[in-house]
């Protein structure tokens, strides 16, 4: 997993609440086991003004002009600010495959779903939860005719707005120093390795029996 420290790119006001993952992947593109394969399919039924399916690409539909995606303003644009219960819906860890393949690296809303929340941090995505009247104001800012550049550190947990606005978030520790690192849960896990080696050796010879038939 690739690790995240600081990210500058163009934001998308996204100006809807109780967005859910349903709508973020429609649930007849998760037919694929891998992780790669779904930001083409992101937001599809706001994105496409046509009925989609995996024999289709981007360029084969029809596209919903009205749409924030497909504002040219907003194009190659990797910072996405919504309002509150962002993620909402079923468990689908392709919600956030697809935010992400489509070069989405960071979320701000005043709230997640938890699940969501929690799939993010497995997968590299920020998911920034900022206070309701902070988020109120990016509005305001990134809602002008010319599309605005947002300056995201996790390191110093900060976002910066051209024009100088700026907000701290707070963040877990625990979920803040792997995701600076890039480890996901399994990357935590072998990141102690040598310990559990040494606890599995001295588990072995505090109780021989266990692990008899192993040794057969």
């Amino acid at each position: 997993m690739e690790g995240f420290d600081q990210h500058e790119g163009l934001v998308i006001p996204f100006d809807r609440s109780n967005v859910d993952t349903d709508q973020i992947i429609p649930k007849q593109f998760l037919k694929s086991i891998k992780r790669t394969g779904f930001g083409n399919y992101l937001f599809d039924a706001w994105r496409f003004l046509d009925e989609g399916d995996l024999s289709k690409t981007p360029n084969d539909r029809q596209i919903n002009h009205e749409f924030v995606l497909n504002d040219p303003r907003y194009q190659d644009a990797s910072i996405l600010v919504a309002r509150k219960n962002f993620g909402c819906g079923s468990s689908r860890e392709h919600a956030v495959w697809a935010l992400m393949e489509y070069g989405i690296k960071c979320v701000i809303a005043p709230s997640f779903a938890d699940i969501f929340y929690n799939n993010c941090f497995k997968n590299g995505l920020l998911p920034i939860v900022l206070k309701e009247e902070n988020v109120d104001r990016v509005f305001e800012i990134i809602t002008k005719k010319k599309a605005v550049r947002m300056d995201v550190n996790l390191e110093k947990q900060t976002i910066s707005l051209d024009g100088g606005t700026k907000y701290s978030f707070e963040i877990d520790e625990n979920r803040k120093v792997p995701l600076l690192r890039g480890l996901d849960e399994i990357g935590m896990t072998l990141d102690h390795v040598e310990t559990i080696r040494a606890f599995e050796e001295k588990h072995k010879r505090s109780m021989p029996w266990i692990f008899r038939n192993e040794e057969k």
